[in-house]
């Protein structure tokens, strides 16, 4: 499927007033380049690979500097666990937010799952949680994701306030980005907006009961497959604008009965208004920048 953005521009050059203001339509010839806009998610622990494969895109050098000039780069989340090096993966995306903007171009972090069980670990460890389907905490669910206590070990204020601030949410031209592929989103506000409000209140809650119900929800998948799938992705698309979604959150390979290693690409199904670009970089997969 060709995914592009959404561009309007007149057919040929004129000029025209308009409310007294002569203005200049442009032709073909005259049309201003848009900036390349990427998509990344799930990175894991891995930023060698997330480099790599920004390398091949020529968003970064061998210097792991950013030279992608006024390109833009959302990052869908899950920076931590399964790998041994998630404070490095946000590291990375700090300077290389601060290198694009430098640059006229642009890169956006938005949360993922795993965001919010390394601050529920940092917050509220293994206190006792009491959830539909039991007691639960933190610090036991974060063991059986493969957390890392470098990680834990290495979270300065200067980290845990930029985790507190992410977005959860991005609409870009005609695309919806999210992390998880879940139309939970729904439920916390009924614009992009709303959305991130909400998540910016939960992420700096003190309740632990409250974080947990957002982890908890994030960590559900597959709104999107079966037989309800393309309804439910035309109803994210109604709420929230656009006409097709970017996600993470759930592995091409195993979603398609395949080891990570065997996937080439991003996934395009239901009906083509959802595409999945989590390719299982920490199982050997590819880390999957896809352009618009």
């Amino acid at each position: 499927m060709p995914v592009e953005p959404h561009l309007a521009y007149p057919s040929s050059s004129a000029t025209e007033t308009v409310l007294g203001v002569t203005a200049t339509r442009l032709g073909s010839a005259d049309r201003v380049s848009q900036p390349r806009r990427f998509v990344v998610s799930d990175i894991h622990g891995h930023p060698e690979g997330l480099l790599a494969a920004l390398r091949e895109k020529d968003l970064t050098d061998q210097d792991e500097a950013w030279v992608g000039g006024d390109a833009q780069l959302w990052v869908l989340g899950d920076y931590f666990d399964r790998g041994p090096d998630g404070v490095g993966v946000v590291d990375l995306l700090i300077r290389l937010a601060v290198e694009a903007e430098a640059a006229g171009g642009q890169l956006t972090a938005l949360l993922g799952n795993h965001e919010v069980l390394t601050l529920g670990k940092h917050r509220f460890g293994a206190i006792t949680i009491q959830t539909p389907q039991g007691e639960r905490s933190f610090a036991a669910s974060w063991a059986r994701n493969d957390g890392q206590a470098a990680d834990q070990k290495r979270l300065t204020e200067h980290h845990l306030n930029w985790l507190m601030e992410r977005p959860g949410m991005a609409l870009v031209d005609e695309h919806l980005l999210i992390h998880s592929d879940v139309d939970v989103y729904r439920q916390w506000g009924s614009t992009v907006q709303e959305v991130n409000d909400y998540l910016l209140q939960a992420l700096h809650t003190s309740d632990p009961e409250t974080l947990w119900s957002l982890w908890s929800a994030l960590t559900k998948r597959a709104a999107f497959q079966g037989l309800d799938g393309v309804d439910a992705a035309q109803g994210m698309l109604a709420q929230f604008g656009g006409s097709h979604i970017f996600h993470g959150h759930s592995i091409i390979g195993e979603d398609e009965g395949w080891p990570a290693s065997a996937t080439k690409g991003p996934k395009h199904y239901a009906e083509d208004t959802v595409t999945a670009i989590d390719g299982g970089l920490f199982l050997g997969g590819p880390c999957l920048v896809v352009e618009f």
